[in-house]
């Protein structure tokens, strides 16, 4: 069982006595393997020459879709990557819990329409399970059952709300900007300078109280890891045009046993084509090749190939000394693609009093500080469980700021509000701030005001270079769109060749 709380071995690299944050969680081939893709593991020794290889920087999801896509059509394909485990922003906690529990302190949801994630999971024998929707409301120091909600049998506390719903309560502030792009297209300029507004200026200039702009930093901007101020007013009127905004009623799974299964896979199969390890320093090409420098145990080397997949986040990826530069709008994108702020707290409590008479609900839609506070555990046996919670933007600044004691403090007492038997349970919890993740120091990419074309830019191939990763994907901040950039970038690259 947990004992005490310690700050996350991802930023300090510290344990306590009793080994509570063990970041070594691989499990073992035979575990991972399911019988319809043993035959697709290959053997390749041809790795130490230059002629045609493939250098794939990075093994998150991205990175691991391109190197398995082309391993799997017998391209010379190398993985460097800086971590020592796959799967960048997946990340399962398993050791850390009593019971056999485990949590997902990274990319946690599949859509129902997350085609390119579903895919592997078929392939690769794993089972998605129905996530459970919001069934609690506790905004503003009130508890609101979500049927209640529906029903219009209680309003939401906010000023300028309609009833029968918690999410898309803007919409009704911008049905101008709708009616415009039913009629005049999302590409016709008047449409396309929302882009340099944001959010909260386009609501506030449809006549919006400023309850409905706090509410949707609650709402949409917590999905956006981001605030409304910070937020292209493009993508939000949009969303609502074509009725895909996020909502209450969205559904979602998860996998069953945990995400991490899936880079694990990827990662048996390529074997030692991935390089651990290995943060990259300096990247030259010329017409001929590329070569990247990277460390490895304390020492520079360098490894050159014919072509270059750059499957790392753009807040890493402007740190990284490139020679020459790409092209100006390339390096423009790079340097200044928005991200947001999040983070993931895991608390463990010895009884699931969530699914007992009286309680809110297992999956809470809130204003505190922790956003989203949810039973985690629904298909994990009990009597222990876990609460999950996802907070972003600045609430997820502020505590990001705080010491894990300090965190973890505001975390016992947010949920001590929502359910007034939760201290009597409470046995330990953790927090992933990934902005403070040094392979990563951000969250999910963004739609920033004025960066409506940052995506297809930042997508866009260089010569010998591709680029993939969530930010590049029309799927954006989701593991279905670094998989859904990953298998581009391979595409392009057997085009190319």
């Amino acid at each position: 069982m947990i004992e005490e709380t310690v700050t996350d071995t991802t930023q300090t690299g510290k344990h306590n006595r009793r080994d509570f944050l063990k970041t070594s969680m691989m499990l073992s081939a035979g575990a991972l393997m399911h019988t319809n893709f043993v035959n697709m593991i290959k053997i390749d020794s041809n790795t130490n020459t230059d002629e045609n290889r493939i250098i794939i920087i990075g093994a998150g999801l991205a990175g691991l879709a391109c190197a398995y896509n082309l391993f799997q059509s017998d391209y010379n394909v190398i993985v460097l990557e800086a971590r020592s485990r796959p799967g960048g922003r997946v990340r399962t906690y398993r050791d850390l819990f009593a019971d056999g529990l485990y949590a997902e302190m990274g990319g946690e949801y599949v859509d129902s329409s997350d085609k390119y994630l579903r895919k592997y999971c078929k392939d690769f024998g794993l089972k998605i399970l129905p996530a459970k929707q919001y069934d609690g409301v506790y905004v503003r120091g009130e508890r609101i059952p979500m049927n209640d909600l529906k029903s219009g049998k209680v309003n939401l506390p906010f000023k300028g709300t309609k009833g029968g719903k918690l999410f898309a309560q803007e919409a009704a502030y911008i049905q101008d900007w709708i009616k415009k792009v039913r009629s005049l297209g999302t590409s016709s300029a008047e449409v396309q300078a929302l882009d340099k507004m944001s959010v909260a200026d386009v609501l506030r200039k449809g006549g919006a109280p400023q309850d409905i702009i706090d509410l949707y930093t609650y709402t949409n901007a917590t999905e956006s890891t981001t605030v409304s101020s910070r937020m292209s007013a493009l993508n939000m009127v949009l969303a609502n045009s074509e009725t895909s905004a996020f909502s209450e009623n969205t559904e979602e799974g998860r996998i069953l046993g945990g995400n991490d299964q899936v880079p694990k896979i990827f990662a048996k199969i390529l074997g030692e084509k991935i390089r651990y390890n290995r943060p990259i320093e300096k990247i030259e090409y010329n017409e001929n090749r590329v070569t990247v420098y990277f460390a490895e145990n304390g020492k520079r080397q360098s490894i050159s190939g014919n072509s270059c997949v750059l499957a790392l986040p753009a807040s890493i990826l402007r740190s990284i000394k490139i020679d020459p530069l790409f092209s100006d709008s390339k390096m423009h994108c790079i340097r200044n693609q928005s991200y947001g702020h999040v983070m993931k707290v895991a608390m463990q409590y010895s009884r699931r009093f969530w699914d007992e008479s009286g309680s809110i609900g297992q999956r809470v839609f809130t204003d505190t500080p922790l956003r989203r506070v949810y039973h985690f555990s629904i298909d994990q046996p009990g009597p222990r469980g876990i609460l999950l919670s996802f907070t972003s933007g600045s609430d997820a600044e502020r505590l990001g700021r705080m010491n894990e004691k300090r965190r973890m403090k505001i975390a016992q007492e947010t949920c001590a509000e929502i359910w007034k038997v939760a201290p009597k349970y409470w046995e330990g919890g953790v927090t992933k701030y990934w902005n403070k993740d040094p392979w990563l120091k951000a969250s999910y990419s963004v739609a920033g005001v004025g960066q409506k074309d940052f995506r297809k830019i930042l997508a866009k191939p260089e010569g010998k270079f591709h680029f993939a990763g969530e930010h590049t994907s029309i799927h954006r901040a989701s593991m279905n769109g670094a998989i859904e950039s990953g298998i581009r970038a391979s595409k392009e690259i057997v085009k190319r060749i």
